[in-house]
């Protein structure tokens, strides 16, 4: 059973290692959580996030050691090799940002070699916001795992400000052209929703913001691209999920750029 910190009408990860959980998009996948086990800590603060709003001076908490995910992923991996029962996959997620970690690299190679040596079949994925690939050492990171998971959730940047709230100053032009650094070898993830937000409309769905969403993918042309939308309670209230229809939709012109595209509700 996967034991969760209730937080208004959301939640938190209370360990470092979770799960196996039921990924819609990933299969049966094992969950690291480089942040606090009692807050969310992120430099967005997105207002469809199952985890909720930033904590204010959540950043003075503590994070794990290098040591601790180690050791807990360590038992975690033996006992499932030793029922049988691998994960299809070890996803870096959690209560915001894994990137933001000081010991993201080295926690990723220790995860390799973990995986190496117990569940060898088993993917490493981590989700991330793309705000810290500038970084060499998350860029080198990110390069060695098998999918590499990177959010756009607009083409503009009062539309991320919109839905993604972001801490720091943020430009969608420098985000594409630090994903431009990985040639391809990303999956792209955006969330598709719509609402209102503090009495605006909050809408990445209109023809004229899916274009210009398809520009920056034809561009970066990355070798798959997962749309969904909102699956589990929001803290800003009045957002609506998407339609599968209309989520495919959108996949097939993704398609039509000859990109593989996933398609979650």
């Amino acid at each position: 059973m996967l034991n969760l910190h209730k937080k208004m009408a959301t939640f938190i990860f209370d360990k470092i290692v979770f799960g196996p959980v039921s990924s819609r998009r990933l299969g049966v996948s094992l969950g690291i959580n480089l942040l606090p086990t009692t807050c969310k800590v992120c430099n967005f603060n997105c207002i469809y996030c199952e985890c909720g709003w930033n904590t204010p001076n959540s950043n003075r908490e503590k994070l794990p050691t290098r040591e601790e995910v180690r050791k807990a992923l360590n038992i975690q991996l033996k006992q499932m090799a030793s029922e049988n029962k691998p994960p299809d996959v070890i996803t870096f997620a959690g209560n915001g940002e894994p990137t933001l970690h000081p010991q993201f690299e080295p926690i990723i190679d220790d995860t390799i070699e973990l995986r190496n040596e117990h569940c060898p079949n088993a993917r490493i994925a981590v989700l991330s916001n793309a705000t810290r690939i500038s970084q060499e050492s998350v860029f080198r990171a990110l390069q060695k795992v098998d999918q590499n998971i990177l959010k756009l959730d607009a083409a503009t940047d009062s539309l991320v400000e919109a839905l993604n709230q972001p801490n720091h100053p943020y430009s969608v032009e420098k985000t594409v052209d630090n994903l431009k650094r990985f040639n391809g070898n990303f999956i792209l993830q955006t969330l598709f929703v719509r609402g209102t937000y503090n009495g605006s409309t909050v809408d990445n769905t209109t023809p004229n913001e899916v274009a210009k969403w398809l520009k920056i993918v034809e561009m970066l042309h990355p070798k798959e691209v997962m749309v969904y939308t909102i699956s589990r309670d929001t803290p800003a209230q009045g957002l609506k999920k998407i339609s599968k229809k209309e989520l495919e939709q959108i996949a097939q012109q993704v398609r039509l750029l000859n990109i593989a595209v996933s398609v979650s509700e």
